[in-house]
């Protein structure tokens, strides 16, 4: 007969060992920020610690093995493994908590609301202090993205108030959408315990040192998500699509954003680049440096000569430019319907490897949302493309009018990619 009361009393022994192992075990590495040559630097276990980081959990080996020391999230869940891998291949991890916001219905007016979700948050915390990956605390993520209430940064202080208390190793932060200099005030004024501000900012990068001292901070900072031009600040067509820019149009906007502000800003700690990994946001190309198939973009080329100073023996395919009917996405392309139309590829793969083209038809997107929440993907038009070689191609385009976009993705067979796609627009004349 089984004794019941044994198999608790075990029971109740493991998950007591299970929780003494993740909090007392495990050793914090403290990290701190100290000024140094009217600037600011994090010290790691006492020794200078620039973040060379990436926004994700996808490929984190690949990012290690690159020259990335760190990784972002935008919440605790799943910390315990992230922290872990993180740790096993050497990278650190600014951890997310999920702060609600306003846009999505929360009410910082609501104190029984505020107060159960600093408890909640208390928990994490607890949970993951101790973890040797762990770098930053980050409270929630553009809290100030389409907000009225300015009690969230009341709320926002008392987190980094309980997390001082909780956890006194690890620096907290916030991060905010854009630089706006009533921002950096509220901050200023209702967030006195964060040890650090956070930005994200696209388009603008280049411009971040000076636009955070014309806003009034003088402290210290990172840049927690930084890309390709936004789809927000990017040329429009008059219906409305957003005209992304190639792979390798974002390799080189990323290199001269990132030197020309956080190289040398001497008030900056350190970066998470987006995305590393492979999102649906506005197009699926747009923000990620991977394929849904895990290739990778010439943008990664570059992050690996901006962490280490060398580029990587394979590059990836360069890809000038993309036409359309011997036009470009910023003509605005208009094309009858069951029609066929020339493509004209202008690419080179820099190792002489042999290119291959994937091409692929998608509706433009309806299901368009603010602030990174998750959109679906557009299903594809199968049979539009027929391929010459692979600078030319032909395609048929759709019966029904409407707003279409033509992606290409030129891969080097060594998993590399070039990625580019135009919209256009299908009209009867």
């Amino acid at each position: 007969m089984i004794c019941y009361r044994k198999i608790n009393l075990i029971f109740l022994l493991l998950v007591g060992l299970h929780d003494l192992y993740s909090q007392d075990i495990y050793n914090p590495v403290k990290t701190t920020i100290v000024a140094k040559d009217s600037g600011f630097i994090l010290l790691r276990a006492g020794k200078p610690y620039f973040i060379k980081g990436a926004g994700g959990t996808s490929y984190i080996d690949r990012l290690a093995k690159y020259g990335g020391n760190s990784i972002r999230t935008w919440d605790s869940k799943n910390g315990e493994e992230i922290l872990s891998k993180a740790y096993n291949v050497g990278l650190t991890v600014t951890m997310g908590l999920n702060v609600a916001r306003e846009r999505h219905g929360f009410n910082y007016d609501d104190t029984i609301a505020v107060k159960q979700q600093l408890e909640s948050l208390r928990q994490d915390v607890h949970k993951y202090k101790n973890y040797p990956a762990l770098l930053i605390w980050g409270i929630g993520n553009e809290l100030n993205l389409e907000y009225k209430n300015p009690r969230v940064w009341d709320a926002v202080n008392n987190i980094a108030k309980m997390i001082h208390l909780e956890d006194p190793n690890h620096p907290v932060t916030t991060m905010l959408a854009g630089v706006n200099k009533r921002e950096i005030e509220y901050i200023k004024a209702r967030c006195p315990d964060l040890d650090l501000l956070s930005v994200q900012v696209y388009g603008g990068l280049a411009r971040v040192p000076q636009t955070l001292r014309a806003a009034g901070w003088e402290g210290p900072y990172m840049v927690t998500e930084w890309g390709p031009t936004g789809h927000w600040e990017s040329m429009q067509t008059p219906w409305k699509a957003s005209i992304e820019e190639t792979s390798s149009q974002k390799a080189a906007v990323y290199k001269s954003r990132y030197e020309a502000s956080i190289k040398q800003d001497t008030h900056c700690v350190g970066s998470y680049v987006f995305l590393w990994g492979q999102k649906q946001e506005r197009t699926p190309t747009w923000y990620g440096l991977f394929t849904e198939q895990g290739e990778e973009s010439e943008v990664i080329d570059v992050m690996q000569y901006l962490w280490t100073g060398s580029w990587p023996d394979n590059r990836a395919p360069h890809l000038d430019s993309m036409l359309l009917n011997n036009k470009k996405a910023s003509d605005f392309i208009y094309l009858q319907p069951d029609k066929d139309y020339l493509i004209t590829v202008f690419a080179y793969d820099p190792n002489q490897y042999k290119m291959t083209a994937r091409w692929e038809l998608l509706p433009e997107s309806t299901d368009l949302k603010n602030g990174g929440d998750r959109e679906s993907r557009p299903q594809p038009i199968p049979a539009s493309v027929v391929e010459k070689n692979v600078h030319e191609a032909v395609l048929k385009t759709p019966k029904m009018e409407g707003p279409y976009r033509l992606f290409l993705y030129l891969s080097d067979g060594h998993n590399k990619v070039a990625t580019a796609n135009i919209p256009f627009y299908v009209k009867s004349e």
